[in-house]
């Protein structure tokens, strides 16, 4: 179970640089458009993300 979690979240991580490497104005413009949205409404799209991400490695399975 941990070598899955740490490959999970190595997964992250290059996905994450990723973005940063290849888009790095396209990053910084949704963070420009996120920061008008209230934390309510930042969290609730974060939950959202979070849930529809459990039920696929759920289906996954």
């Amino acid at each position: 179970m941990m070598t899955e979690l740490l490959w999970a979240l190595g997964l992250v991580m290059v996905i994450e640089g990723l973005a940063y490497v290849l888009a790095p104005n396209l990053i910084f413009e949704m963070l420009k458009v996120l920061s008008q949205y209230s934390s309510e409404h930042r969290r609730m799209v974060g939950a959202i993300v979070a849930l529809i991400g459990a039920l696929i490695l759920w289906a996954m399975r």
